[in-house]
């Protein structure tokens, strides 16, 4: 099942349960998924964005709320920060199992000898495949670092 699909059915299922929360969230995603979708047929692609699209998109939206929910933490707002926490969850649950670390690294190499990559001139080369390749599956801000290190040594 494509993650449209998955959408779908997590928005019925979360009706059933009356989670609200789960709801409201999945409703977010697909809401900004449309937002997209209408942009990327406004450049042509009729049929929307691409399943690893989606998951950078989603990957984003965990990204706003961990900044959301330390905002509130620190201003003390520990109902907000919760409900942001709780809305990570449910995003999360859309998101291919993450990488470790140490596989990040293994994939990285791998990539800089496939490019032959030897210099942090190529890093945009090596980071735009890393995102084809891997959307969703890692967190792109730590690759973007592990790969400069690689890079520049």
């Amino acid at each position: 099942m494509d993650k449209r699909g998955e959408f779908n059915t997590a928005m019925k299922e979360a009706m059933r349960n009356k989670d609200a929360i789960a709801l409201a969230t999945i409703r977010l995603i697909m809401a900004a998924l449309k937002d997209k979708d209408i942009v990327a047929r406004g450049d042509g692609k009729v049929e929307g964005i691409t399943e690893a699209e989606i998951l950078s998109m989603l990957q984003s939206m965990i990204k706003q709320r961990i900044e959301s929910a330390k905002t509130y933490a620190e201003a003390e707002r520990f109902d907000l920060a919760e409900r942001e926490e709780i809305e990570i969850k449910v995003i999360t649950q859309f998101l291919p199992q993450q990488l470790s670390d140490s596989e990040i690294s293994a994939n990285i190499d791998s990539l800089i000898n496939e490019l032959q990559a030897n210099n942090i001139k190529d890093m945009g080369r090596v980071m735009a495949e890393l995102k084809a390749r891997y959307a969703g599956q890692m967190d792109m801000g730590k690759a973007s670092g592990m790969i400069k290190q690689k890079l520049a040594a």
